[in-house]
This record gives C-alpha cells, sequence and structure tokens, in this order.
C-alpha cells in the first residue's frame, strides 16, 4: 500500500528531526513516555482534584465574607462590629477591619511571572465565588501576604478588609504534589541515563573494535560487554577476526613458500645464463627473467598487502622525498610541498609503497610530477600527487583500480608492470582507514588524491 505524498513528507520532516545517536534516540524513548505522562497526571489533577478543592474552598471563604458583610449591613454598631470581628476571629481564622472613608483599589497587584501560571486559577476561582455570594463591589490580592489573602468589601462610608488564610482560599499543598512529580521525573531520568550509557558505551567499543581491525590495528584488551544481544554480536566479531587473521597467515604462508619455490629454479637459470655465452638470445633471456621476478614481487606485495606491520606515527615529509628520488632518477621533476611536523598514524613501509606506486606511476607517464601533503578541513590528512601525462578518461577511472587492470587492450608484457600499482595503493589506503580518488590534475595528466584519517 503506496502512502500519500503528504505522509511521506511528514515521515521524511520527522526524521531529519529525530536524533540519530543510538543513545538519543533510547533516551527519547525511555524519557518521552515518562514526561508525557507526569504531564498528563499533573493535568488530570489540576483539572480534576486541585481545581475543585479550590472552587469549594472559596466558595466557603465567599460565603464567610459576604455574612460577614451581611451582619454588618444589619447593625453597623461599632460595638456590633467588635463583636462580629471577634467571632470571625476564633471561629472562622478571618481578620476583619472596618476602614472608614477608604475606598477599593482601582486595580489589581500583577503576580510575578514565573508564578502567574500558578495564581491565575486561583483568582479565577476566588473572583467567581465571591461575585456569586457578594452584591458589593470587592477588590481582592493573593500575592502581597505569604500566608494570607487580602479581601476588601466596599460598605456603606467606607471599606471593610478581610486577611483570611491561604488554606482558606485554594489548596495550599498542590506544589508539593508538582514539586514530587518533578523530583521523580529527574530521578527516573538519571537513572535511565545510567542505564542507556552502559549499553550504548558496548556498542561503541565493538565498532572502535571492527574499526581498528579494519585500519589493519589491533584492540588486544576488547571483550564482550552489555546486554546479551550486544555481547553475541561482539563474540561474532572476535571469531570473524580470527578467521580472518588465521585466513591472512596462511595466504602469506602459502606465497611465501610459493616465491621460495619459483626463486629457486630462477635463480639456477640467471645462473646458467650468466655462465653461458652473452648473446642476443640470452640478453632477452635476462630481460624475461628479470620481468619474473618483478611479477613475483608485485604479486606477493598484493596479495600480502602489508598486513603484519603496525601502525606508528609517520612524517610525511621525509616519506614523501624519499619516495620522490626514485621518480627523480627517471628523469621526472617532482615537487613536493608538505609541511615538516605533518605526522600521520599509519604502517610506514605499506604507505611508502603505496605513494611509490603512484608517484612512479605519475613519472612513467608525464615528465613534471607535483607532491602535495596537507590536513583537510575534517581533520584527515590528504597526499596529491598530480602529473602533466595524458590521464586517464574519466570512465575509465574505477576501472584502473583493478587488478591487473592496465587499461591496454593488447596487455603487451613487453611494458614494465602487471597493473597491479594501483590497486596495491587503494588496498593500503583502505587498510588505513581513508581511501583513493583519481581526478583530473590542474597539471592536464591524472590527479591521485590519498585520504587517510587524522
Amino acid at each position: 500500500m503506496k502512502l500519500p505524498s503528504s505522509t511521506r513528507v511528514l515521515m521524511r520532516w520527522m526524521k531529519r528531526r529525530l536524533p540519530s545517536t543510538l543513545f538519543a534516540r533510547s533516551l527519547l524513548i525511555i524519557v518521552l513516555p515518562v514526561a508525557l505522562m507526569q504531564i498528563a497526571v499533573t493535568y488530570v489533577f489540576f483539572d480534576a482534584h486541585w481545581q475543585t478543592v479550590t472552587a469549594r474552598l472559596s466558595e466557603g471563604l465567599a460565603g464567610d465574607i459576604a455574612w460577614a458583610v451581611e451582619s454588618y449591613r444589619e447593625d453597623p454598631r461599632p460595638e456590633s462590629f467588635a463583636k462580629l470581628s471577634q467571632r470571625a476571629e476564633d471561629s472562622m481564622g478571618l481578620s476583619i477591619a472596618l476602614q472608614p472613608g477608604r475606598s477599593l483599589p482601582l486595580r489589581r497587584r500583577d503576580p510575578p511571572v514565573l508564578l502567574e501560571a500558578f495564581f491565575a486559577p486561583i483568582d479565577r476561582s476566588l473572583d467567581r465565588a465571591l461575585s456569586e455570594r457578594l452584591d458589593a463591589p470587592f477588590w481582592f490580592d493573593t500575592t502581597r501576604y505569604p500566608a494570607y489573602v487580602d479581601i476588601r468589601v466596599g460598605v456603606q462610608g467606607g471599606v471593610m478588609r478581610v486577611l483570611a488564610p491561604r488554606d482558606r482560599a485554594f489548596a495550599t499543598q498542590g506544589h508539593i504534589f508538582v514539586l514530587w512529580m518533578t523530583v521523580a521525573t529527574v530521578l527516573l531520568t538519571a537513572i535511565a541515563l545510567l542505564f542507556i550509557r552502559n549499553q550504548v558505551r558496548a556498542i561503541e567499543r565493538l565498532a572502535d573494535a571492527a574499526e581498528a581491525f579494519g585500519r589493519g590495528t589491533d584492540v588486544p584488551a576488547f571483550k564482550p560487554h552489555g546486554a546479551r544481544e550486544v555481547r553475541a554480536a561482539a563474540t561474532a566479531f572476535l571469531a570473524m577476526r580470527g578467521r580472518i587473521q588465521r585466513h591472512i597467515e596462511q595466504r602469506t604462508a602459502l606465497l611465501a613458500s610459493v616465491s621460495h619455490d619459483l626463486r629457486t629454479p630462477l635463480t639456477r637459470l640467471k645462473l646458467t645464463l650468466a655462465l653461458s655465452e652473452q648473446t642476443k638470445r640470452t640478453a632477452d633471456m635476462k630481460r624475461d627473467l628479470s620481468e619474473m621476478e618483478h611479477m613475483i614481487d608485485e604479486y606477493l606485495a598484493f596479495a600480502r598487502g602489508e598486513g603484519g606491520e603496525a601502525a606508528e606515527p609517520v612524517k610525511l615529509r621525509p616519506l614523501i622525498e624519499a619516495v620522490s628520488e626514485g621518480a627523480r632518477r627517471l628523469g621526472a621533476e617532482v615537487d613536493v610541498a608538505a609541511d615538516a611536523d605533518l605526522t600521520a598514524m599509519a604502517r610506514p613501509s605499506a604507505l611508502k609503497r603505496a605513494l611509490s606506486n603512484l608517484v612512479m606511476n605519475a613519472a612513467a607517464h608525464g615528465e613534471h610530477v607535483a607532491v602535495t601533503a596537507r590536513r583537510a578541513s575534517d581533520g584527515g590528512l590528504e597526499i596529491t600527487v598530480d602529473d602533466d601525462g595524458p590521464g586517464i578518461p574519466a570512465d575509465q577511472r574505477e576501472e584502473a583500480f583493478k587488478a591487473f587492470a592496465r587499461l591496454d587492450e593488447s596487455r603487451n608484457q613487453n611494458t614494465k608492470g602487471v597493473g597491479l600499482g594501483l590497486a596495491i595503493a587503494r588496498d593500503v589506503a583502505r587498510g588505513h582507514g581513508g581511501d583513493i580518488v583519481l581526478d583530473r590534475s590542474p597539471l592536464g595528466g591524472l590527479r591521485a588524491v590519498v585520504r587517510l584519517p587524522g
């Protein structure tokens, strides 16, 4: 069933707004329902209980004030008012005073901004109760005194002022409930943070170990941690890592044996040719033997991948200069631009071989080579090799990285090389957690960009 376009747009919008990390998403899954539940419970409490109790208390207080006003109207003598005031103090907890010649304030005192939402329902409830019980003008203030509510009623000859305890006007324990709800929410959130952090840390350790293994390094102290599913994934990773390492070791041992077995007859052939009469045929045979040795070295380097070498800090400038010397001996002009203190965490021999393949390839096809190393904007490292040769067409650049690809349909074996230079270079770069891309060079030829993590 295909979703409507508006629904798909809404889902994409929500996906972009949601957090991307597992920690944030887990926290959202746990904390958001708790927070919504607390808000719903608090709203139901205030709407169905607290406001109802406050309304009943306000109506009772308004009734007492209405009684006091009616009693004063029936007998406004001072001695009668004194008895009325004393009776209200003893029986109702109300402090009543008569203010002759005074008038009601013109406006009410505004509550503090932070408490406005709290006092607004109280004011509305008390105003409604007084309006229903009194037929005289009145004024009240619920914010001036911490423990009392100031209520004033216009009477003949002045104002009757009533100070009532706050718990007579509204339920004063409502904020205690809100406080407990807030404390419970904070406590539950803190507990959720601790548990989620521990679970996510186990996944992060697994990701770090996998990343380190992908770069050719190892994390010997890594052990499965966390939930059962995470431990199962970590155990599967360790088993996979062991199988891959055994495969590499077996392949390297096999290739070493093959190399030894092949070099022995090659050495005998070279010795035989050296002792033979030097003719054009023996010179051709020597050249063929030299190419065979070169091919064996290339095959071994490609298959071995320098996997047994440990990573260490490597200064790029001396490494690039050493590689460039070989290209200069071929007659190419090589310019090097790199800071002397630019350092990369790499396997020195592997990185040197990769850069040597790129620089020598550039020198073989061009006359001018420029090698630049710099710190990238994302914190990584970029090593750029430019040449002024014929370059590689855009549609064939990815093909050039394939093993044994020489971009030559005839695959002429008289041309030095077996098509492994770029393949080895990319294998080394990816083994360090980076990559190599090809592009058009400003010099007119090919540009190879080696990207390495910082």
